[in-house]
């Protein structure tokens, strides 16, 4: 078996991978969940070992169904003055993935690790239930409130962006599981984690590190 399929086999038993990005754009490396499997424990691991925003990246066609916009969308749509700040394009030459930021109902403050794995995995679970886009979206609505602090972002599709939004929908999708992922940025000191600290990290933990370049 290659990487890549011990990769997906990880993710598909919910296990944890770091995933990195590629040299020629954020040279960034994430830790990467299927949200299926985000308990509190998880969360806890994210925001210790790798201390980046932990967001909960879905397929197009699930944010689509639940009427989900792009931050940078409703942000114009809203025609206040906060319009102009608009970012059409990242310093690494992509249009952001954010949607909005939600919270279940059952939450306290949302913050904590319980509170964060129970809106992860609400929202997973209503993504695996197959319900028609009138129900998913009242289902979605009734469930969550915004603004929260689990940070929604939406997929393009591997063919026609690829950074760790699309790349780790890839590899649910090849994993045979539904399209919502959980990924976190590994920081180091004051910047991103050098790649080579990323891999030294997989290896100490027994855990696959894998390359954008590998999924396309």
């Amino acid at each position: 078996m290659t990487d890549l399929d011990n990769a997906i086999a990880a993710l598909r038993a919910g296990g944890m991978i770091v995933l990195f990005d590629g040299d020629e754009r954020e040279g960034e490396a994430d830790l990467v969940v299927h949200a299926r499997f985000a308990t509190p424990e998880t969360i806890r691991t994210l925001r210790q070992d790798a201390g980046g925003l932990i967001c909960l990246a879905l397929d197009g066609k699930i944010a689509d169904d639940w009427g989900l916009p792009f931050y940078s969308e409703m942000l114009v749509a809203s025609k206040l003055p906060v319009a102009a700040m608009e970012c059409k394009k990242t310093a690494y030459g992509d249009k952001p993935a954010f949607s909005i930021q939600v919270n279940h109902r059952d939450v306290f403050t949302g913050i904590t690790d319980n509170d964060r794995s129970l809106t992860i995995r609400g929202v997973e679970r209503l993504a695996g239930m197959g319900l028609g886009r009138e129900d998913a979206r009242a289902a979605f609505h009734s469930e969550f409130y915004a603004p929260g602090h689990v940070f929604l972002l939406i997929g393009r599709g591997i063919k026609n962006r690829r950074g760790h939004t699309e790349l780790s929908l890839e590899l649910a999708r090849r994993a045979g599981l539904d399209g919502a992922m959980v990924l976190c940025e590994m920081l180091g000191e004051g910047k991103a984690l050098p790649k080579a600290e990323a891999k030294a990290y997989a290896k100490e933990r027994g855990l696959m590190f894998i390359e954008g370049r590998e999924l396309i």
